[in-house]
């Protein structure tokens, strides 16, 4: 149990962790150039102009030179001045996500954190701002940082349902951005999801997430965590865990990859009872070539028999009169379970009853341990396990009052008749009860007297 505590303590780390460190995986704002007679700004990919003048040569120069810089961490700062002087200006959020943009070149994330909060001040449904943020909330990995990624993914994906294509921009551009930011905004919602065990929707997300890039690593072990750890478990999540260790291994990281196995593997222990048939799970799996898992995967993983089955097991592998008291109250108490227990039960019913030839003799059951006693009856723990909880599955009917009953703790020989019993809760109802009389001690030899 530690070592799956433990384990389940680092995959709550990895979750926050993606495989391998990557910048913000978008494309920043366009390069932008401004036409010298008008100062209108356009695309310089698709060559189409836009609305946007900016009338003001001194503007327009300070805007056009800041642009130009090639520097990451010149331009930034360039772009910050820009807004700061010209506060107005039509092309503020420009110079802003330009400014963001560079930030990001120059690995300053604080900085880009910053001015993507700056925009949203602005412009609240800015989408490149909400995919920053929604990002690097998920990167840092805690628990406040995942409710803010949260919000912001499901402010972005509103967003999205509602973004229209930017000047400038190609249809072929703005439906690969939209795809880009869609596979962030699913990852950030799922990962927010997963931090508040909403299981089902981190599910959802991740698996939409998925549908556009399946070879994502982090999404891949999460949604199979969140499946591991959903109330019923879907199975499905061990396909995803073995494929993001697959990922891990690829990548050359062998203390990741075991870790989530070592995960993985318990999970399917405690689920199936047992580890046969997990190294023909890991073969078929990394061996698939599918993005998903086959229909027929979940249903090859057979869980660990119930209580009830391993009554009726039991009853099947052994012969009931070689079963111990405490096999027959387990079997006896799952009767009900299904008719194959039923039977089970009948059988082992019948066994006690031929023990005591039908009535005709009477059990001999050594060693109980007193519950409580009074002159005509006693209850009575017969079982090891029920003895240490002090909790009694037997009643004794005294077949004569007990002139000194036996005191609560003590252990004691019974003999009588099992003429009942229910199965929940368990308690066995003996008849024609009597305590035997132990045999005096035999007295101390005495020296002999001496002459």
């Amino acid at each position: 149990m530690n070592t799956l505590k433990t384990v389940a303590a680092f995959s709550l780390a990895l979750l926050a962790a993606p495989l391998v460190h990557a910048s913000i995986p978008f494309p920043a704002a366009g390069s932008l150039r401004i036409n010298a007679t008008t100062h209108t700004r356009e695309d310089s990919a698709s060559n189409t102009q836009s609305q946007k003048t900016i009338k003001d040569p001194g503007e327009y120069n300070a805007y056009i030179t800041a642009l130009n810089m090639s520097d990451p961490a010149a331009k930034a700062a360039a772009m910050e001045a820009f807004v700061k002087q010209y506060p107005a200006s039509i092309v503020k959020i420009d110079a802003l996500e330009q400014a963001m943009a560079a930030h990001q070149q120059a690995n300053n994330v604080a900085k880009v954190q910053s001015i993507a909060g700056q925009i949203l001040e602005l412009e609240p449904d800015n989408v490149r701002a909400l995919a920053i943020l929604a990002y690097l909330n998920r990167a840092a990995g805690t628990p406040e940082a995942a409710k803010e990624c949260l919000a912001y993914a499901q402010r972005g994906l509103d967003g999205l349902t509602k973004w229209t294509i930017p000047e400038g921009t190609s249809e072929a551009d703005f439906q690969k951005l939209r795809t880009q930011m869609s596979l962030i905004f699913y990852g950030a919602a799922g990962w927010g999801h997963l931090q508040a065990k909403e299981f089902g929707a981190a599910r959802d997300n991740y698996l939409k997430a998925l549908q556009i890039d399946p070879t994502d690593f982090q999404n891949s072990f999460q949604v199979g965590y969140a499946l591991l750890e959903s109330h019923p478990m879907d199975l499905n999540g061990f396909w995803y865990a073995v494929k993001a260790a697959n990922m891990a291994q690829g990548a050359g990281n062998a203390a990741g990859t075991k870790q989530i196995l070592d995960y993985a593997k318990a999970k399917y222990r405690n689920y199936h009872g047992g580890e046969d048939g997990w190294d023909q799970l890991m073969e078929n799996v990394s061996v698939a070539a599918q993005s998903a898992p086959p229909a027929v995967f979940a249903q090859s993983i057979k869980p660990k028999p119930t209580p009830a089955e391993i009554a009726v097991q039991a009853v099947k592998e052994n012969d009931p009169a070689t079963l111990s008291f405490s096999d027959y109250e387990f079997i006896l108490s799952y009767r009900d379970a299904s008719p194959a227990n039923k039977e089970a039960a009948e059988k082992v019913w019948a066994v006690i009853q031929d023990k005591q030839k039908q009535g005709e003799a009477r059990l001999r059951l050594n060693g109980v341990k007193v519950i409580a006693a009074t002159k005509d009856s006693i209850d009575a723990a017969l079982t090891d396990e029920n003895q240490q909880s002090n909790k009694a599955d037997l009643h004794v009917v005294l077949e004569k009052p007990a002139l000194h009953p036996p005191a609560p703790g003590s252990v004691a020989d019974i003999i009588g008749e099992i003429t009942s019993y229910t199965s929940d809760p368990f308690m066995f109802t003996m008849e024609k009860g009597e305590l035997p009389v132990l045999p005096k001690p035999a007295s101390p030899n005495r020296p002999a007297k001496r002459p």
